[in-house]
């Protein structure tokens, strides 16, 4: 009875204190979380190499990041010296061979990486001391040969000559040369034409030259004793020769006077890159760290920032649209807000994205948008402690970025304590909406004319004209008289003929096209068939699985994705009926539908454009008569886009040329097809079709 009385009065004090409670104004915000990290200990090596250990045993694991700090270093005429000299580290060394590197790391189940100013390496504790020797050996003692050398330049040349007809790569590297400038680092870039003139020698100077130990920090965490770690690295690491301090000498780039935009034109550019950039100073240790990070956040930081919010789910010009802001204690970095977006709305996404920088600036963030923005830093921070190497980058930062010991013990009360005020005074001052490069790579026939007319806060922003080096160029021109007396049977006509002729196309009765692919580093395989009685095949296999798989026989179809298999509609029935001709231009000659449109460059290139419907164009190369572009409009999730096949890489099968290079772009993605398999007339049955 007294259990029962005693719990009723505990009841009903419960609610006399809830009922006292003041619902009407918002709780206080309890304090920060204080965050507990493990405090580093640390040496130094006579050779100036620091050592930073943070002892985590937790589990049996340990990482090791050896990295350089070293300032920003100019190339000049032999950019690409410091790409490959990281591309050499990890070979091997003089004392053991590559192969046997790689082996014994392979079997202690490592990982071990490099870069041209940076080492790491990982793995499981009970073999860290060889993993440390291994990484040691590799840094101090590498083994640069002239054969990996070569190797490796070719690579990356190729790498290079892969992307020159990339749109977003070629905003990148005009967006660096022309914010920095050339004579700055980090408006260097590397072209195949410039790695042609670098050799072993300079990769080895730039290696002797950047890789000394007095400007490197080594940082261990992990499942480790410091006794004994200061015991193994001291051994590993004692014969590094010390080097010349390298100063930090490069010219100090300045902003343009006002807002300008950067034309880059690419004809292939299904879709425009818009990157509106300026220079900031800014560093970790400055005041406004904290306020500028809290700014980006809300501007651009991510998916419920204000940039993607309007240019995507608003106005539905993009994916996504984002900003980020760097740090820099050597020298000028960059605030930059950039996105992929449609060409017929590349000049609205500028006027966007200035009056988005601009309303930042202008007007106070509400209390509600701060409040979130702190809210997902605070919870991305908090995720990241999770990780043995946040810690490790903590320490580094904290020595090398001249931050208090406590910085991150700090870290969530600084962000805090940002206010409204402190938002819109740091967005004044960085993100220069009156002093900005608006860097647009994009399709200059479609998308100049309506840029030419961006106004922005009642005057027009002047565009300049610049190639994927950045160098000044001439307003391109667009129009191109059609030649007196060509028509959309030249053209068909001038193809046919120069694919073999109508009578070889005519006794096609079938063709079989295989081709190897990837995307993102998965490879694909291509598979075409078809004959001359409306009948296609048209398969996609990932490792073996069919991805999807389209066929047509007559007047039946079925369309299988991902398992799912579907019926098309008329529309699409309509479709590979058209694509199930082998050569699709001997049934176009009389199609009154289709008309010439006029001339337009294709990489540099002269090209009739025939418009084949509302939704689809063909081009043909003026001099060689053959085909090199298609594109189709096609619309997705409420938005409209280009997709884009190029060809290219003719080839002569039984008296006909077919095209066995085929790349295939929709938005950022990309996917490129060589035909190692062509064959006409054979290899096709009634049965691929069932």
């Amino acid at each position: 009875m007294k259990k029962i009385i005693f719990s009723l009065l505990v009841l009903a004090a419960s609610f006399s204190a809830n009922a006292q409670v003041d619902r009407s104004t918002m709780p206080k915000a309890g304090p920060a979380p204080e965050i507990n990290l493990s405090k580093p200990q640390s040496f130094e090596l006579k050779n100036g190499l620091k050592v930073i250990v943070v002892e985590n045993h937790k589990l049996p694991r340990v990482a090791y990041t050896l990295t350089l700090d070293n300032p920003p270093i100019q190339e000049g005429d032999k950019t690409g010296a410091a790409t490959l000299s990281g591309a050499l580290l990890g070979k091997g060394s003089t004392s053991i061979s590559k192969d046997a590197y790689n082996e014994e790391v392979d079997f202690m189940g490592a990982r071990i990486n490099f870069g041209s100013q940076y080492a790491a390496a990982s793995g499981l504790t009970q073999y860290s001391d060889r993993i440390l020797e291994l990484l040691a050996d590799a840094a101090i003692n590498p083994n640069f040969t002239e054969e990996e050398f070569n190797k490796e330049k070719a690579l990356l040349i190729d790498n290079l000559k892969t992307n020159e007809k990339s749109v977003s790569a070629a905003a990148s590297t005009a967006s660096r040369a022309l914010l920095y400038g050339k004579d700055h680092p980090k408006g260097e870039f590397e072209t195949p034409a410039g790695l042609e003139n670098v050799t072993l020698a300079d990769a080895k100077a730039f290696y002797n030259k950047a890789f000394i130990p007095n400007n490197a920090y080594l940082v261990v965490v992990g499942d480790v004793d410091f006794k004994n770690i200061k015991k193994i690295v001291t051994s590993n690491f004692k014969d590094w020769k010390k080097g010349s301090a390298l100063p930090a000498a490069f010219t100090t780039p300045k902003n343009v006077v006002s807002t300008e935009i950067d034309f880059i034109d690419m004809p292939n550019a299904v879709q425009s890159e818009v990157i509106v950039e300026n220079l900031v100073s800014l560093k970790m240790s400055d005041p406004d760290y904290f306020p500028v990070l809290m700014a980006n956040q809300i501007l651009g930081g991510g998916g419920e920032g204000r940039l993607f919010l309007n240019l995507r789910e608003d106005k539905g010009y993009t994916y996504g649209a984002y900003s980020s802001i760097g740090n820099d204690k050597y020298g000028m970095t960059s605030f930059s807000a950039s996105a992929s977006v449609r060409n017929m709305v590349t000049d609205s996404s500028v006027v966007a994205f200035l009056e988005e920088i601009d309303r930042i600036r202008e007007t106070p963030v509400s209390e509600k948008d701060l409040k979130n923005a702190k809210a997902k830093y605070v919870g991305s921070f908090v995720r990241s402690l999770e990780q043995p190497a946040t810690v490790a980058r903590f320490a580094l930062n904290i020595e090398t970025e001249n931050l208090p010991e406590d910085f991150y013990q700090n870290y969530l009360s600084k962000i805090n304590a940002v206010t409204i005020a402190d938002v819109q005074r740091v967005a004044k001052k960085y993100f220069l909406s009156d002093n900005s490069r608006i860097v647009i790579a994009g399709k200059g026939s479609e998308v100049l004319s309506n840029l030419e007319n961006v106004s922005f806060k009642g005057k027009t922003i002047p565009v300049k004209f610049y190639d994927k080096e950045g160098n000044a160029v001439e307003k391109p021109k667009y129009e191109v008289a059609l030649p007196e007396g060509v028509t959309k049977q030249t053209v068909l006509n001038n193809y046919l003929e120069a694919i073999g002729g109508k009578d070889k196309v005519a006794a096609l009765e079938s063709l079989l096209m295989v081709g190897e692919g990837s995307v993102q580093g998965t490879p694909l395989k291509l598979t075409m068939k078809k004959t001359n009685k409306e009948q296609f095949v048209q398969m996609i296999e990932v490792m073996g699985n069919v991805m999807s798989k389209q066929v047509l026989n007559g007047d039946t179809a079925v369309i299988t994705a991902q398992g799912q298999t579907v019926t098309p509609t008329p529309e699409q029935l309509k479709d590979l009926k058209a694509e199930s001709a082998i050569v699709a231009e001997l049934n176009m000659l009389d199609d009154e539908t289709i008309k010439l449109e006029k001339i337009e460059k294709v990489d540099g290139k002269n090209a009739y454009v025939l418009a084949l419907n509302e939704k689809k164009k063909a081009f043909y190369d003026t001099e060689s008569g053959l085909k090199i572009k298609e594109e189709t409009t096609q619309e997705m999730q409420g938005q409209t886009f280009v997709q884009t096949v190029l060809f290219g890489d003719y080839k002569e099968v039984k008296g006909v040329q077919f095209p066995t290079k085929l790349s295939q772009s929709m938005g950022p993605q990309n996917i490129e097809f060589t035909f190692s398999e062509v064959k006409v007339n054979e290899g096709v049955t009634e049965a691929d079709f069932k």
